[in-house]
């Protein structure tokens, strides 16, 4: 069967801010010089929202000057933040930074606590008003090409596959989506994004881009603990002084919580797992008497990018764009990126608008967009805060001592520190290490990864071709179990990987449950081998985040 193909000026791919952010823009541009450019949007999560996963504390100033009426819209951004926290762990006690020690880049005055999730939800809906078609649950699988090597579009990977790769009875090929321009909007480490990164060398010029892994529970407390607006971030322990990671706590809505732990999947320890690492931080007198007495309502895990300033990697190619984090933007002292994003995909906007009212077929690089990147507030953003992640690299008490000398005189020092490898290359052997022996659930409080994942909503059709791929299918065993015991085992956060062996103990061998992967992308990152790769499942699979 022949794949179906559509025509549109700009196809977006991924339905998160900056992908919804940019669509809005190009349409608002369209009313206001009377003219009409075609905007498709498409996702791969079930409908707009359902993989969307963040903190989140959300600055409004892209949103501002995308939809200056914003606040008339009816939007799901309510809570406004009326406290900060920032605290420092050890095992048993913790430290309170006065507020007027915390440079102004750690404070949230006018920002607000919202669930990402929903605020993506009713962003489709003003985009849907002006006339942006939006097609959840079809997932961008393949990059489309011209014959002279511009990039033509994408297509949809095929349904109803078979798990031996054959065409079961309700096999539907995938349709082809062409485009002057293609926008990719698809979040931290895209797996179109990573392609496309090595066929037009979009890093030649920029480090590598630094990752963490972000696991996430959605709480219902006691209202008698309830500080709506109340905003609390913590580093120390559990982590090591040369682990970086850190917490949130979000209170917001009626009663609820978000929760979250951070780790820098540069990390060395193969045995550590950040999945119990967050449920331990969990277990801490500082932390725990907040949820006795709740109720977990969700759970989800997300890689988020981390590398900023110095790891955005060239943004334009013949005939599509990097936009939001899957090129990068986070800020990461803030730990915010809805807001970058946004704007990203705004400047891509008006760099593909003018090409297109001038004429162009989209076989160009929109150098326009790159211009107006490097003029914006995004890159002043990023280039205050640019050695907040390196510092870290040096221990924890030099990263603290210069991310806040370089808050309080805004950005001004006088170097740039370097990433020094890409994430997966720290991970160091078993054998200079002792296994962790982290604490059992208890049901509570803190939870198993099964359990976790239930409530996740995660899906995947049964009987399709494993998602999660392996370039040499020896490795996991010959070179990541024997050197580094495994720790796809530990990093994973939904238990998709384990080694299982014979009755006798003899014979291990690596078992993967496609079926819980919650799509945040951790081993394609910190795979030391770089042997797993993730791809597409077939659309509509994967979480179904409801508020998260």
């Amino acid at each position: 069967m022949e794949r179906e193909s559509m025509e549109f000026d700009v196809v977006i791919v991924g339905a998160g801010p900056a992908g919804l952010a940019a669509s809005i823009r190009l349409k608002q541009l369209c009313q206001e010089n009377d003219v009409d450019f075609s905007v498709c949007v498409i996702e791969k999560g079930s409908e707009v929202g359902a993989h969307i996963l963040s903190g989140a504390v959300l600055e409004p100033r892209a949103l501002g000057e995308l939809l200056p009426d914003w606040k008339d819209r009816n939007p799901p951004i309510t809570t406004a933040c009326t406290e900060d926290k920032f605290m420092m762990l050890t095992e048993k006690g913790s430290f309170s930074f006065p507020g007027f020690l915390l440079p102004p880049v750690l404070h949230n005055s006018g920002n607000y606590i919202v669930s990402l999730a929903n605020v993506c939800r009713w962003l489709a809906e003003q985009a849907e008003a002006v006339g942006v078609e939006i097609y959840p649950g079809f997932a961008a699988a393949e990059v489309l090409y011209n014959e002279d090597g511009s990039v033509k579009g994408v297509a949809t990977g095929d349904m109803g596959v078979k798990r031996d790769g054959s065409q079961g009875p309700n096999y539907t090929p995938g349709i082809e989506l062409h485009a002057k321009y293609t926008f990719f909007a698809e979040g931290a480490r895209g797996s179109l994004t990573r392609g496309l990164t090595d066929k037009f060398g979009l890093r030649e010029d920029s480090g590598p881009q630094k990752f963490g892994i972000g696991i996430k529970e959605l709480w219902e407390i006691d209202p008698a603990k309830h500080k709506p607006g109340y905003v609390q971030h913590s580093f120390g322990w559990p982590m090591d002084s040369h682990t970086y990671g850190g917490s949130f706590l979000y209170h917001f809505d009626e009663n609820l919580v978000s929760v979250g732990f951070v780790v820098g999947l540069d990390y060395e320890n193969p045995y550590l797992s950040p999945y119990d690492e967050f449920q331990r931080f969990k277990n801490h007198p500082a932390i725990r008497p907040t949820f006795e007495g709740g109720k977990r309502i969700a759970y989800g895990a997300r890689a988020m990018t981390a590398g900023g300033f110095q790891s955005v990697p060239k943004l334009v190619f013949p005939g599509g764009v990097l936009i939001g984090c899957t090129a990068g933007f986070m800020n990461v002292p803030k730990i915010k990126g809805s807001n970058n994003a946004m704007k990203t995909g705004m400047l891509a906007a008006e760099a593909a608008f003018e090409a297109l009212k001038n004429g162009s077929e989209g076989r160009d690089e929109l150098t326009a967009y790159t211009k107006a990147y490097e003029k914006s507030w995004v890159y002043e953003d990023l280039k205050k805060v640019r050695n907040a992640k390196p510092a870290f690299a040096y221990g924890l008490l030099p990263g603290v001592m210069i991310t806040g000398l370089q808050g309080w005189l805004n950005g001004a020092l006088p170097f740039t520190l370097k990433h020094k490898k890409a994430d997966y290359q720290a991970l160091r052997p078993k054998s200079e290490f002792k296994p962790i022996d982290y604490p059992k659930p208890d049901g509570v409080v803190t939870f198993d990864k099964l359990s976790s994942v239930f409530i996740s909503n995660t899906n995947h059709e049964e009987d399709q071709p494993i998602h999660l791929t392996l370039k040499d299918p020896t490795v996991p065993i010959r070179v990541n179990l024997a050197e580094y015991d495994a720790p796809e085992q530990r990093y994973c956060p939904a238990g998709v990987y384990e080694i299982v062996r014979d009755d006798d103990g003899q014979n291990p061998r690596l078992q993967i449950n496609a079926q819980n992967c919650v799509h945040c992308k951790t081993c394609d990152i910190k795979d030391p081998t770089q042997n797993i790769v993730w791809v597409t499942p077939e659309g509509g699979g994967g979480p179904n985040y409801p508020n998260m």
